[in-house]
Parts: C-alpha cells; structure tokens; sequence
C-alpha cells in the first residue's frame, strides 16, 4: 500500500464549523418579574440531533433549554441550539454513534453554554453558568433505555 492509500484510510475528525442554529428567549411576565426579589428555580433540558448533510460531513446540533422559575411564574425560558458541522471519515461504522453522541456535544457544549449565559445576562437576569455535562454518561443511558424492550401492548 503506498504513502497516499495509506493516508487516505486514516480516520479524520475535523471541526467544518460551529455556528448558533437557533435561538429564543422568551420573558412572560416581564416587566413586573424585575421586581420579584425571589430566588429562580433553574431547570435545563437538553438533546442532541445528528445528520448526515453529505459524503463524509455530518451535522450535529445541541440544544439546551433552560427555564428559570420563581414559584409557579415562569421568569424566562432561554433556548439555544448549538451546531457544528464535522468531517468525520474512515471511522468504523460501530465508531460513529459514539463520535456523535459524545465528541460532537462535548465540542459544543462550551459554546452553547457561553451563548445562554450571555443571553440570559442581556436579558437583565444575573448570568446562568450551567454545570459540565457528561455525555458518557447520557450516551450510555440513551443506549440503554434504547435496548430495553418495548413493553408489551394490551388489549
């Protein structure tokens, strides 16, 4: 095998770009909710989505949606979706759901995590720095509740 066939089988992953795909803040109860001294209860969901867009390239999207609540009145709801695109080539099939799953989201999360910060910030609310995630661990849940049978239907 020469240098070049060579090469051209070793695995890439590479950064294409990383850009904010969406993005929405929402504030119900402002400007009266300025005036709530109470402190937020912070709750944040996230999700991840992957696609291939072409030979070799795979969108992966990240978003976080934090609602930030003060009793039973909703103080904002902020939702970021964080995408990168990704050359991934000469990887193992068995390899990709992993690469997608846990290396995309980790390069995204950083930023994600910058964007709601500052978002909820220019929305006049003291910053939300949220807590690292392991996406190990949300991976293997995912698979694992992907691999437990269907309940059975009643009739």
């Amino acid at each position: 095998m020469s240098d070049q066939q060579q090469s051209e089988q070793q695995p890439v992953f590479q950064i294409e770009k990383i850009y904010v795909k969406d993005l929405s803040l929402e504030i119900p109860h402002a400007p009266q909710v300025f005036l709530d001294r109470n402190q937020p209860e912070i709750d944040m969901q996230l999700r991840t989505n992957s696609t291939k867009i072409d030979e070799g390239y795979f969108e992966n999207v990240l978003t976080v949606t934090v609602t930030a609540k003060a009793g039973d009145k909703t103080m904002f709801l902020a939702e970021a979706s964080q995408a990168g695109i990704f050359q991934i080539r000469n990887v193992p099939e068995e390899d990709m759901s992993p690469i997608l799953g846990i290396g995309c989201p980790n390069i995204l999360f950083p930023y994600v995590r910058e964007t709601i910060s500052d978002m909820v910030n220019r929305a006049g609310f003291p910053p939300v720095i949220l807590a690292p995630i392991n996406f190990e661990v949300l991976y293997a849940q995912q698979q694992a509740s992907n691999e437990q049978p269907a309940p059975a239907a009643t009739h």
